[in-house]
């Protein structure tokens, strides 16, 4: 319920970008046949009830706070498009402000990137949990939500790709670590994706900056560039990252994506797998090569799969440990 709640912002803001657009852009009676525009409908839903609706819903105020900020820079956008020049007075100062707004966002960006960078350097050299050393800081700054969430695995993509070094598989929480990188050749394929990239890359911005446009060429290489970041980075992790078993819990981190906890007392079963999985609702893969050898039933019903390195070695672990608990 509490989830339902936060996206009551977001949900409100789809159905008046949608509802103010057709009304804007059309020619009914809502709108005396197009005649009658006034840009003070858009600005007080947007502009007025969106961010009260924020902090409303949202119980976290820095979220809130900064959720109310980016939706009305997106209201703001919104309008420049769809309301008529002929409407628009408030609306031109306020298309102006959004630059300003859009140069203090980056400003404050780069503000919190490089105190998280020296705060996740400073959690790691005192060897605490890697995972912790990157969620906390951020969690610190903006709270704890979807958007922390995101910015931890922007967070944790850069940190391997820059920092992979000063990370030990040992700082992670557990009392038994198991690998996953050397199954199916999980490490080598992604090292052969990043050899791909870098093959290619050149080529296709030389074809592009002639067949297509200069521009292009340069958006298409700046995304692959990025995309090559996400595949160092997964590279490096999948062989620093475990799954880990602790005294009451499976966490599961597979790359670099966010960790899955999982208590003991969810857990009804584990079992060997070795057949092909598809994917479905109630299914979650942490598998990057071959078929998945671990099958994991959930009280609720969902079933987790995961690949690993040694298996056997986990089954008997984990229901070693399911034992002790029951």
């Amino acid at each position: 319920m509490k989830s339902i709640k936060q996206k009551v912002p977001l949900f409100f803001l789809l159905v008046i970008s949608g509802f103010w657009t057709y009304y804007y852009q059309s020619s009914t009676f809502l709108n005396d046949f197009g005649t009658t525009k006034p840009e003070w409908l858009l600005l007080i839903d947007g502009l007025i009830v969106l961010p009260v609706l924020c902090f409303i819903f949202i119980k976290d105020k820095k979220e809130a706070a900064f959720k109310a900020v980016v939706y009305s820079c997106l209201i703001i956008l919104l309008g420049s498009f769809i309301i008529p020049e002929s409407s628009k007075l408030i609306w031109n100062y306020l298309e102006t402000g959004r630059y300003v707004a859009l140069a203090l966002f980056v400003v404050a960006e780069i503000t919190t990137i490089i105190t998280v960078i020296f705060a996740i350097k400073a959690s790691l050299s005192i060897q605490q949990d890697p995972d912790l050393a990157i969620s906390k800081p951020i969690e610190k700054i903006i709270g704890k939500g979807v958007i922390s969430d995101i910015l931890s695995f922007e967070a944790r993509v850069w940190t391997y790709a820059l920092f992979s070094k000063k990370i030990r598989r040992s700082n992670f929480l557990g009392c038994k670590h198991f690998s996953y990188h050397l199954k199916d050749g999980t490490q080598s394929n992604l090292l052969g994706f990043i050899i791909i990239i870098l093959f290619e890359l050149p080529i296709v911005h030389l074809l592009l900056h002639f067949i297509w446009s200069p521009l292009a060429a340069n958006i298409v290489t700046l995304l692959t560039l990025l995309g090559l970041v996400f595949f160092f980075a997964e590279y490096r992790a999948v062989a620093i990252r475990p799954v880990s078993i602790t005294s009451n819990s499976l966490i599961i981190r597979y790359g670099i994506y966010n960790p899955l906890t999982v208590p003991f007392n969810q857990i009804d079963s584990v079992s060997y797998n070795s057949g092909y999985i598809p994917r479905a609702s109630l299914v979650k893969r942490y598998n990057l090569a071959g078929t998945p050898n671990i099958e994991l039933k959930l009280i609720s019903g969902k079933l987790i799969y995961l690949g690993l390195d040694s298996p056997q070695a986990f089954i008997q672990e984990l229901e070693s440990s399911l034992e002790q608990l029951r």
